[in-house]
């Protein structure tokens, strides 16, 4: 059987660096590892409208936005296939004959549907289709044959569903579907990177985020002005790292090398975090240094970044080469998904030719 990746990200403003710890890095990892035989990235386009129908904009003009911080970050359109979700129709209709395989209580139990829910403030006026979320995300990764599905804690519910719905699918029509895998960050810290502000989750919606495409300035001055210890008032007070967002940062993306370059009184984060813990370090002098150890990581992401929006003609017929070809892909698998549920009338030459016998004889 191949190895097949499917991922993406929904298109409702520029990736942020929760984006890239979660899954974006490992995504080009994977992409350059050549241990895949196809990768599919999905801008889901289709997705993000099912909770912003009534601003269609927002949705259409962060789609080159996404495509761009792919771009920059590393992935490569000759490795991997960049589509725009609502380019393949075929999505549509495998997602319509899943809903016949799921409950509405099933759905409601889903921890990222509710947790989502609460989030948005939805309660009973939540759109159809933003219910039915985790259906459509089960086509997505079924109509590729995906045997693997990178993405960040907070989805595992959403593979376990599109588990179930293949299960049963192959249990009534016979095995047809690929049963996806999950593939998490190795690494806890980058499982769930926290907002600026401290609160679980880094959101675009919430305003909390660091992008990918800040500019230096920005990005100096949103981590000056991070949550951290707020009992760590004075220098002199001890603080506390856990749960401290500028030290998880720092766990997620600093190595001894950067204390060699920007802090060598310290050989490495320990001896950094221990003396915080016991007073005597500020968080200015903390901050200054997560500024530099970002800013060389989202340097050359900027750089390329600039670059290439140079010719955004190029980025848009690179996603329409790559629409087609996951169009390509997703039609086959609907041929045999018809097939097995043996809606495939005129391609079925006995079903025909029996249905003519039949009326013959009754003639």
């Amino acid at each position: 059987m191949k190895k097949i990746i499917l991922t993406g990200d929904r298109p409702t403003g520029c990736l942020h660096l929760g984006h890239y710890v979660g899954s974006l890095k490992r995504r080009v990892e994977l992409q350059n590892s050549g241990d895949y035989d196809e990768i599919y990235i999905m801008i889901a386009d289709a997705q993000a409208l099912t909770d912003n129908m009534d601003n269609p904009e927002k949705i259409r003009q962060n789609i080159i936005e996404v495509a761009l911080d792919y771009l920059a970050c590393g992935l490569d359109p000759k490795k991997s296939v960049m589509f725009i979700q609502s380019q393949i129709p075929e999505l549509c209709e495998m997602s319509f004959y899943y809903m016949n395989l799921v409950t509405v209580a099933r759905l409601k139990r889903n921890p990222t549907v509710k947790t989502e829910i609460q989030m948005r403030n939805f309660e009973e006026r939540i759109p159809v289709g933003f219910f039915t979320y985790p259906i459509s995300q089960a086509a997505d990764i079924t109509a590729f044959q995906a045997t693997t599905v990178p993405v960040g804690e907070d989805q595992a519910p959403m593979i376990e569903q599109t588990r179930e719905i293949v299960n049963r699918f192959n249990h009534i029509y016979g095995e047809t579907l690929v049963e996806p895998n999950i593939l998490l960050p190795e690494r806890q810290v980058c499982m769930r990177l926290p907002g600026l502000d401290g609160k679980a989750k880094m959101s675009k919606s919430l305003g909390n985020c660091i992008y990918l495409s800040d500019s230096a300035e920005d990005v100096k001055k949103k981590v000056m002005s991070m949550f951290t210890d707020p009992n760590h008032l004075r220098v002199e007070d001890p603080g506390n790292v856990e749960g401290n967002p500028v030290f998880i940062y720092l766990d997620a993306f600093c190595n001894d090398e950067h204390f060699e370059k920007y802090l060598p009184e310290y050989k490495n984060l320990d001896e950094l975090k221990a003396h915080y813990t016991r007073g005597g370090l500020g968080d200015v002098k903390v901050k200054k240094f997560l500024n530099n150890v970002l800013e060389e990581t989202l340097k050359p992401i900027r750089e390329r970044r600039i670059e290439i929006s140079k010719d955004i003609p190029a980025v848009y017929k690179m996603l329409e080469e790559g629409s087609k070809i996951a169009r390509q892909k997703a039609a086959q698998t609907l041929s045999d998904i018809k097939n097995s549920m043996r809606i495939n009338y005129f391609a079925d030459s006995e079903l025909i030719r029996a249905q003519a016998e039949k009326f013959k004889e009754k003639a």
